[in-house]
């Protein structure tokens, strides 16, 4: 069964009536998977507010709404399971879109903290952390590589979340990517192009 519910994620002050109603409609809920983002094109030498402000309240504060909903119905039921698809742009400060880096890193902080949180109450909160996915989001990144279809980034998220997985990089080999890119040394990683 589909349930269809319209919603625009930036109107943080909609989302508990919309939860309970939901949780109503469902006859309860033990899994919520956060996956909203909005990545506008960025120039190197462009500093947009407005750009920045709607990242921020989609991809950080929209999932923190949500997400704070489902935490403190899974604490008191003590069981269910939180998954947020942040990106591997959130490991590192790079030179394009740093307020899209931003609002990821943000969101692999706030799962971060969520799963040592409710880990004790039998919680399970997932951070799925994917590459290049052959998405809208695509449109506005200037280099490409390992690009995946929506296919195969969601059977590897169900995968992740019938393992109640921790952390996952999706495809997998970005694991390896990240690691890399998160040892470089600032010095030299505010020279680099990416």
């Amino acid at each position: 069964m589909v349930l269809p519910y319209v919603h625009d994620v930036t109107e943080h002050e909609q989302v508990p009536i919309l939860f309970d109603q939901i949780t109503r409609d469902l006859g309860g809920l033990d899994l919520i998977i956060y996956v909203a983002a909005v990545q506008p094109p960025v120039a190197l030498h462009e500093y947009n507010f407005e750009k920045d402000e709607a990242m921020l309240r989609t991809n950080l504060l929209g999932a923190v709404a949500w997400l704070n909903q489902a935490a403190l119905r899974f604490e008191q039921a003590r069981s269910g399971h939180i998954v947020g698809i942040s990106s591997i742009a959130g490991d590192r400060g790079r030179v394009g879109s740093p307020v899209y880096n931003t609002s990821k890193a943000g969101l692999n902080t706030y799962l971060e903290a969520l799963r040592n949180r409710l880990t004790r109450f039998g919680v399970t909160v997932t951070t799925i952390k994917p590459g290049f996915i052959d998405t809208e989001l695509l449109k506005n990144a200037p280099k490409t590589f390992w690009v995946i279809s929506p296919d195969e980034a969601a059977a590897q998220v169900y995968a992740a979340i019938r393992r109640r997985s921790q952390v996952v990089y999706v495809p997998p080999r970005w694991r390896l990517v990240g690691l890399i890119v998160r040892s470089i040394p600032s010095s030299i990683f505010r020279r680099l192009n990416f």
